[in-house]
């Protein structure tokens, strides 16, 4: 089992090392990929270094799997060539997630869709990930009408620009700005860039992706997206009414029970899911759990996760573990 792993010394990609070693994934080689700055550079895994790559020269390689983590232009002209050489891509960026011909999935949602001929799969952007993995089985029970969600999203979302001004700001020193502000001590209302209709792509992705992901585009979803001043991990407010009324303690048992979910809320004892506490876990985490007592059949919950990992790493390297144990590779 040959993998790539494109965009191997970025970000997601260092933690894609990281949970592939992690969960024993059943590779016999690694091809680490990166652009041709970094070619020639090596990055350790499992305790052994691996030179660093060219996207030609892993091609011409023809690995089982790549795993990409570089940006939706690199993945647009260079996942068809993988895929050309049968290499199955399993993509992390939001290039092909809208693409009618290319699958979207959350492994524990939507995975036993997947079949040999999905030669480019999306992963889904990391905001939306655990907040359909929390609301799937309650869509499944109840049917989803509406979501409103607020995100209170990392600056490792934005990447390693993004970290460094958090922490240069905290220290007081001038630095390379990612935002067009201060995100010490602040809180942006702007997430990627802006569209047409006022919102940003990342509140449309929330859009999009989930009625997609949950096949079902009836569901009305409008999102606000913000940058807060955390080191990792997204956290979400959301809303939800459905079309079917609802008992509390079903629904925390159906969370409780879903693979991937962990339920936070004793309220007695201040529990409930926080970022710092998510940090470095594959979970995707629930609490304030109430009923939304201004609206019919509505509910509220917060869901925090790290974005990292579930909502980018985890989720990938979860399509790929899937892929093997059905052999669809």
């Amino acid at each position: 089992m040959k993998v790539a792993v494109v965009g191997a010394t970025g970000m997601v990609g260092e933690v894609m090392l990281n949970v592939l070693s992690e969960r024993n994934f059943p590779l016999t080689e690694l091809i680490p990929v990166a652009s041709e700055r970094s070619v020639g550079k090596s990055v350790l895994f499992n305790g052994k270094n691996y030179t660093v790559v060219g996207l030609k020269d892993a091609v011409a390689m023809r690995p089982d799997i790549a795993l990409f983590s570089a940006g939706g232009g690199t993945s647009l002209e260079w996942a068809p060539k993988f895929a050309e050489v049968g290499t199955t891509v399993i993509d992390n960026s939001s290039a092909w997630r809208m693409d009618l011909d290319k699958k979207l999935v959350v492994p524990e949602i939507n995975a036993n869709t997947l079949t040999k001929t999905d030669k480019i799969i999306a992963n889904p952007n990391c905001s939306t990930i655990q907040m359909v993995l929390a609301l799937a089985p309650l869509h499944k029970k109840y049917k989803i009408k509406r979501i409103v969600v607020s995100t209170y999203q990392s600056v490792s979302g934005t990447g390693v620009k993004a970290v460094k001004q958090l922490e240069n700001e905290m220290a007081g020193v001038e630095g390379e700005m990612a935002y067009p502000y201060q995100i010490h001590r602040n809180a942006i209302p702007h997430c990627d860039v802006f569209e047409e209709n006022g919102y940003t792509k990342e509140e449309m992705k929330l859009v999009r992706e989930t009625q997609k992901i949950l096949d079902d585009r009836t569901i009305a979803v409008t999102a606000t997206a913000v940058r807060i001043p955390t080191a990792g991990g997204h956290s979400e407010a959301v809303n939800v009414e459905f079309e079917n009324d609802f008992d509390l303690k079903e629904v925390r048992n159906i969370l409780e029970n879903t693979d991937g979910v962990v339920v936070q809320d004793d309220l007695q004892n201040n529990s409930y899911p926080m970022a710092i506490n998510a940090h470095g876990k594959d979970d995707v985490f629930v609490g304030r759990i109430r009923r939304d007592g201004s609206q019919p059949n509505s509910l509220n919950l917060w869901i925090v996760s790290d974005n990292l990992r579930k909502g980018a790493a985890t989720n990938t390297v979860q399509i790929a573990e899937y892929l093997i144990k059905e052999n669809l590779i």
